[in-house]
């Protein structure tokens, strides 16, 4: 603790370009267990960029960790590209117009060029940018559907997708000798922008990113003709200008919006956890339809990366879940594109390998490829980019995961809010075409294919040692893998880290060849299964769960098993 008090102090004395830190740092004095809160870690920076809660400490998301964070990549470029240049994007989140001034200004001050969007944009606006620049990364600051406490800090690599394991290695590298204090170089962001060395995204931008989703349509006409009813809410984000501009192209003329989400808020005072998967995001927007039936709800998470949707059936509104309206885009699009001759050969599908298998059998029905990855949508861009490099774009029909991030199309590699709420909207309207809304949909696929119910379970590990805890669950697991689950047998535990998968009755081992990464997986009988990783952006654990059964009943009663031996093996 001496030396967690000596940082204090020395924090005290330097962290003085932050007013909100000068108050806060004196506010917690002799506060041992606030101290050591701040102070105990630093925040880790790795694949994901930084990801924390906003306030004083090496353990925060401020202007000091920012700024170590951008001189770290900004000696990272320097070294390995001539030249170098940055695009920065930031959401509605608390100070996270600040922070993307500050990491501009730090990239200005070592010489290197930033385009910078001038306004609030969806974080696949970023991931656009930095290929339309031919940047050498990109960095959008946002915490995405987190709660409004969080901030985070987020980087791309020159390809526009989420910054590869040794770029990452090699930027943690300089960040680890830089000085948080002494190191950081900075130019003020007017300065930068005079000098020419920030220059503001115009325009121009913003419509090629809304041509490159509106080349996504199938059918420009039916919508228009649809008469579909649409609420959306961006819940306070980055969601409303793009989303809007893209529900305008599609000639919808019923489109009500959510007032009280509509503006930028980084308070998010009407959802504290603004994330499209939970129900309470959409109470504001049910509240709406006693006057306005609407056909179809849309919400969009805080930078517009994820979108998830309600849609009235039988009077009531029901939520789908992400897996669902994947399976449904899958469909959609593999059996639209076969019908109007448009279907690629050797067309591509590419999920997160956490994402439920009905996808494989909806794409084995059009001979349609589907290629599993690890979770984090980088590893979908990064297959995408092959496709690209490779002249095979053509072949990618829909990228997905599980949680409610998709992407139609090779303008972004990364998860695309605005291009999935574009093509969902288009789905819906296709469908009522023919005497359908989307849950009626689902319900034919499940009958078509069989019943898959697939739970995400997540368990909170806050604090000093919730990562320790964390870590020795995975370790415990690890050694120690359960014989059974859910009253079904385990047949193959698949390990990850180790790159290893073992049939459980025979021994027998393959090799895994994915990258390595945190995660264990048991597979059950008849295609159930139970995967476990920690998060990489948040203090917990997620476990998820697939049961597959005849009928809702039997998979709901099995996923309900599953889940509960799964959170034993977790106390």
């Amino acid at each position: 603790m001496n030396d967690i008090n000596k940082l204090y102090e020395l924090w005290l004395k330097e962290a003085t370009l932050d007013a909100d830190l000068v108050e806060e740092l004196n506010g917690i004095a002799g506060n041992e267990e606030e101290i050591l809160d701040r102070f105990y870690r630093c925040l880790e920076f790795g694949t994901g960029g930084l990801r924390g809660v906003i306030g004083a400490g090496t353990n925060r998301m401020n202007i000091y960790t920012v700024g170590q964070a951008t001189q770290g990549l900004a000696n990272y470029l320097n070294e390995a590209f001539e030249n170098p240049s940055v695009a920065i994007g930031h959401d509605s989140r608390i100070k996270s117009d600040v922070f993307a001034r500050e990491a501009a200004g730090v990239l200005a001050a070592n010489g290197i060029k930033v385009y910078f969007y001038p306004t609030l944009v969806p974080t696949p606006m970023v991931s656009f940018a930095v290929r339309r620049f031919n940047c050498s990364s990109g960095i959008v600051l946002t915490a995405s559907h987190n709660p409004s406490k969080y901030n985070g800090y987020k980087c791309y690599d020159a390809r526009g997708y989420q910054m590869t394991d040794e770029a990452a290695e090699r930027t943690l590298g300089y960040i680890n000798r830089t000085d948080i204090f002494a190191d950081v170089k900075r130019m003020s962001f007017d300065e930068a922008v005079e000098s020419g060395m920030i220059t503001y995204i115009g325009e121009e931008v913003f419509n090629e990113f809304y041509d490159a989703c509106d080349l996504q349509r199938l059918d420009k006409d039916i919508c228009e003709k649809s008469g579909l009813k649409i609420i959306y809410t961006p819940l306070n984000g980055t969601g409303n200008v793009p989303v809007r501009a893209m529900l305008a192209r599609l000639g919808l003329k019923d489109v009500r919006i959510v007032k009280e989400q509509e503006l930028p808020d980084g308070n998010f005072p009407t959802c504290p956890f603004p994330n499209p998967e939970i129900q309470q995001v959409f109470e504001l927007a049910i509240k709406m339809t006693e006057e306005f039936p609407a056909d179809l709800i849309l919400a969009t998470d805080p930078d517009c990366d994820r979108v998830g949707i309600a849609v009235r059936h039988n009077g009531e509104y029901k939520l789908m879940t992400g897996n669902e309206v994947g399976v449904m885009l899958a469909e959609y699009l593999l059996s639209r594109r076969k019908a109007m001759g448009t279907l690629p050969e050797k067309p591509i599908v590419i999920k997160s390998f956490v994402t439920t298998d009905l996808i494989q059998a909806v794409a084995d029905k059009y001979g349609a490829q589907v290629r599993n990855t690890l979770t984090g949508f980088k590893y979908i861009g990064e297959i995408v980019t092959e496709l690209d490099e490779a002249g095979e774009a053509d072949r990618y029909v829909v990228g997905m995961e599980e949680s409610y991030g998709y992407l139609s199309g090779t303008h972004a590699r990364d998860k695309d809010g605005v291009v999935a709420s574009t093509m969902i909207v288009e789905m819906a309207a296709y469908y009522k075409s023919l005497g359908k809304n989307l849950v009626e949909v689902m319900e034919d696929l499940y009958a078509e294919h069989g019943m898959y119910i697939n739970t995400l379970i997540n368990i909170g590990f806050e604090g000093a040692s919730g990562m320790e805890k964390m870590k020795n669950i995975m370790n415990s697991l690890r050694n120690n893998p359960p014989e059974s689950i859910g009253g079904l047998e385990v047949t193959e535990v698949s390990d990850y880290l180790t790159s290893v998968s073992r049939k459980v009755a025979t021994g027998e081992e393959t090799a895994i060849t994915l990258p390595k990464s945190n995660v264990l997986q048991y597979k059950l009988p008849g295609g159930s299964s139970a995967i476990i990783r920690p998060s990489g952006t948040e203090p917990k654990i997620k476990i998820y769960v697939t049961a597959c059964a005849a009928d809702r009943e039997k998979a709901t009663a099995l996923s309900d098993k599953i889940g509960e031996d799964m959170k034993k093996a977790l106390s």
